[in-house]
């Protein structure tokens, strides 16, 4: 039996892909860029992790200067106002296993490396289903001095909790996220979201669409 269950990314626990894209998209706007992310596209440039290198690499394909930085965090502010301002259910199967990993005593991480901020308007939206006191371990940016898909963040949750890689699964939504698991030699289960349905997840454990109990297994 594992010990311990490591939802990886924020989009483990609620989907917001869309709303992400069209926090970049109002981002890009305001910024005086007449850049626009439809889904293909933004399907091709979260092949790699972190916004800011997504505009740098983009500005530089279109021979464009521009303050990545500055937008990614206009970004930021956009999609934590769209998230708390709406009640966004928890994906399919995730209540469940927070329940049944409370019942049998088994230890809840949440092993994300974005923002504070960030994390805030997850539970915000999440209106008391899942709280932050669900979880025995919440990681951030700030714990790490590399983010995924390195496997600090992961090293860091295993110290923490006190458990072996053996003795725990990891759930993520993306292949880069995935790979931070895979890294740390934990087992992942791959949980695609929305816009990664169709990422090469065969180095993950087991693909699902629906989490449930057979995942610790």
């Amino acid at each position: 039996m594992r010990k311990a269950i490591l939802f990886g990314s924020i989009g483990t626990l609620i989907e917001t892909s869309d709303i992400q894209r069209e926090s970049f998209n109002e981002s890009f706007k305001e910024n005086g860029l007449d850049w626009y992310w439809d889904e293909e596209d933004y399907k091709k440039l979260l092949k790699k992790s972190g916004g800011t290198k997504r505009i740098e690499d983009f500005a530089e394909q279109n021979n464009t200067e521009v303050d990545a930085k500055k937008i990614r965090e206009r970004k930021t502010e956009i999609y934590n106002s769209k998230i708390q301002t709406s009640l966004i259910e928890p994906r399919e199967g995730v209540l469940e296993i927070l329940e049944h990993a409370h019942l049998n005593k088994i230890k809840i991480g949440f092993v994300t490396s974005t923002t504070s901020n960030n994390i805030d308007s997850v539970f915000k939206t999440l209106n008391g289903k899942v709280t932050k006191e669900d979880f025995e371990f919440i990681g951030n940016q700030n714990m790490v001095q590399k983010p995924k898909p390195y496997p600090d963040i992961y090293l860091e949750a295993l110290r923490v909790l006190e458990i072996e890689t053996t003795e725990c699964i990891a759930i993520e939504n993306s292949v880069e996220s995935a790979l931070s698991a895979h890294s740390a030699k934990i087992d992942c289960i791959a949980f695609p979201g929305q816009f990664h349905k169709d990422d090469d997840f065969s180095f993950c454990k087991k693909i699902m669409n629906k989490l449930d109990v057979t995942i610790l297994n």
